[in-house]
């Protein structure tokens, strides 16, 4: 083992934090957090993935559950695609391997949802193979250790990064080397403001003694972000309301909604009155019109509004939606804009 990765060893082994998923070697549960970390800080992570293991305690249960129990326990978390590609991969770990999880790099990856990173991960933390795990904390150290200049999102970068950080791995407890990097990176090599005082490698880092701490990683994609307008209609009876299933490739997909207007432009009220279809009926009262809340995606921004309608004899609605009873709209997965709006209202 090199000095400089020997130095982040030991000091992982002093700071290391107390997490759920480092309790364990269960490959399932190591998996489970891999997914739920990705995109999502760890502080946030971790409700998340005691409640999906209390759930689903082991494969079959995944594999077992259905669809909307599987979005309703990751509502909140985003990127909806990883919980279906976990299900997905529960169901083909059952079929294909009798619910034993595969114990070769190769096969890992092979997982629906499962990239270089992650089958790495788990790989070295579950079965002790010796696969270096380069995550964007990773891609951070190496780059300001090392100096690297090639971008980390081009393919020389990515290599390059890889290329070292094959060469650190440690054969002999390489699922700790890994969480280590990994650790050093979210705790003291953050992407901005570093804690370099408490760094025990700083007197040999090229970043620190070229201050290039800020330009290092070196990124040339930059997130481009979209314009979206989303009018939702609240059709609220009696005792109910109206929902539909989200079954496009979009955005929040299978996940649960109120009736939707979508735009490509910021609608004035008399607009998005006159343009929903239930308000030609006589019966029908408006109750509310919300101000516009923002939504902020990776990729693109939400301008939503909420137009709240009440009535008291059933509505008229098409096959795609259903009438959900109020007490029971809980039980329903829905985007975290919407949860937010249900609460505000009382209606969850």
């Amino acid at each position: 083992m090199s000095g400089f990765a020997h130095e982040i060893y030991t000091w992982f082994l002093d700071n290391k934090r107390d997490l759920p998923w480092r309790k364990t070697s269960d490959p399932y549960k190591i998996w489970i957090s891999e997914i739920i970390l990705q995109q999502t800080r760890v502080a946030q992570g971790i409700n998340y993935y005691e409640r999906f293991i209390e759930n689903f305690p082991t494969v079959f249960d995944l594999a077992n559950a259905t669809e909307d129990h599987v979005l309703k326990l990751w509502q909140g978390l985003g990127y909806y695609s990883r919980a279906r590609n976990l299900h997905y991969s529960a169901k083909y770990l059952v079929e294909k391997y009798k619910g034993i999880f595969p114990e070769d790099y190769k096969s890992i990856l092979e997982l629906k949802g499962i990239g270089k990173y992650t089958a790495a991960a788990i790989a070295s933390i579950a079965f002790n193979i010796p696969s270096a795990a380069v995550d964007g904390n990773v891609q951070r150290v190496i780059s300001r250790y090392f100096g690297i200049k090639s971008p980390v999102d081009s393919n020389k970068g990515i290599k390059e990064i890889q290329q070292i950080a094959d060469s650190l791995i440690d054969s002999q407890n390489p699922g700790t080397h890994n969480q280590a990097f990994m650790e050093f990176g979210a705790l003291i090599c953050t992407p901005k403001s570093p804690n370099c005082k408490l760094c025990p490698v700083v007197q040999s880092c090229y970043a620190f003694h070229n201050k290039q701490i800020e330009e290092l990683p070196v990124k040339t994609k930059k997130t481009t972000q979209s314009n979206r307008f989303f009018y939702f209609y609240l059709l609220e009876g009696y005792d109910y309301i109206i929902l539909e299933k989200r079954n496009n490739n979009d955005i929040w997909k299978n996940l649960y909604q109120l009736p939707i207007l979508e735009s490509k432009r910021e609608l004035t009220d008399n607009e998005i009155l006159r343009l929903a279809s239930p308000i030609n009926e006589k019966t029908i009262n408006i109750k509310s019109v919300s101000n516009t809340v923002k939504h902020v995606l990776t990729h693109q921004k939400i301008f939503a509004k909420f137009i709240h309608f009440e009535q008291k004899i059933p509505f008229e609605i098409d096959s795609k939606f259903i009438q959900v009873n109020k007490k029971d709209i809980y039980k329903f997965a829905v985007p975290k804009l919407m949860e937010r709006y249900f609460k505000k209202i009382k209606l969850l």
